[in-house]
């Protein structure tokens, strides 16, 4: 009976060590470390936990945003911000920024464009958790659409990263410093896209301020905000400027405020520019 009881013992630590050999090389680990350290940190805030789901093959978890209302905009100096009330329908959203090693997946399979060629993070290992960066608008939506996704609106973006409380930056109304984001050239550079967890937003989201800024769907429209319909805004129809959200390594405390809108051609692919993926709920 004691042999017994030690070869199943035995057996018991086996299958749990394949487990976490798989859950190491597959990449799980880090997946639910992040989403168990998330939930702790929104209790710890004071904040809801949130669904979030797991995507094994490319290795991102999405969470998942309730639909009801928000506000969106604030009112401050900037042009282009105005506060108003808006209506989204329930979708999923990227937990931290499209990474070198994620985007890799869709440059092997042959749908996705290298990204430019003055790209040094890209091919090095090293960098393989930091934001794919030097990805123009066109280049970012075709990985999205690869996924069967898409890039998030505006609004969807806005909404993942203040919550329902109109909040300035992610983690709340406090002040940025370097211990919440990336920002005002601190490094100088970017970093991983899963720094910077304390900086959580109030759905869980990191990085929604600072490090890389996040390409968005809509044109950018400067009165667009007077116009705007109250359900699912998708910017105007058309435009020379894709939006762009969320503030980077070298942006100041205004520019990386949750509500601060920016805007590039969308042809261009820079070093401060990064995005992540949505995909609307049933």
């Amino acid at each position: 009976m004691k042999l017994k009881k030690i070869l199943l013992i035995t057996d018991g630590f086996l299958i749990l060590g394949l487990m976490v050999l798989y859950g190491w090389r597959s990449g799980l680990l880090r997946q639910i470390y992040l989403a168990a350290a998330a939930e702790t940190l929104l209790v710890k805030h004071g904040d809801h936990p949130v669904q979030i789901r797991f995507d094994l093959e490319e290795h991102m978890n999405q969470v998942y945003i309730s639909a009801g209302e928000f506000t969106m905009g604030a009112d401050t100096n900037f042009i282009g911000t105005k506060p108003h009330k808006v209506y989204l329908n329930a979708y999923w959203i990227d937990q931290v920024d499209v990474t070198n090693s994620m985007y890799a997946i869709c440059v092997k399979a042959g749908q996705c464009k290298h990204p430019a060629r003055y790209d040094d993070y890209f091919d090095n290992p090293k960098f393989a958790d930091y934001p794919v960066v030097y990805v123009n608008w066109y280049v970012a939506k075709a990985f999205c659409a690869w996924k069967g996704e898409r890039l998030p609106t505006e609004a969807e973006w806005e909404k993942a990263a203040r919550g329902l409380d109109a909040r300035p930056y992610p983690w709340g109304k406090g002040s940025p410093d370097i211990s919440l984001l990336n920002y005002n050239g601190d490094h100088q550079d970017i970093v991983s896209a899963y720094d910077y967890l304390i900086g959580i937003s109030p759905y869980g989201l990191l990085q929604m301020s600072g490090n890389v800024r996040q390409w968005v769907s809509d044109w950018y429209g400067r009165s667009y905000y007077s116009t705007s319909p109250y359900k699912d805004p998708q910017g105007p129809d058309s435009g020379k400027y894709k939006s762009l959200r969320g503030g980077a390594f070298n942006d100041d405390a205004q520019e990386v405020e949750t509500f601060y809108r920016a805007y590039h051609n969308p042809t261009s692919a820079g070093q401060d520019r990064g995005f992540r993926c949505v995909r609307s709920a049933p």
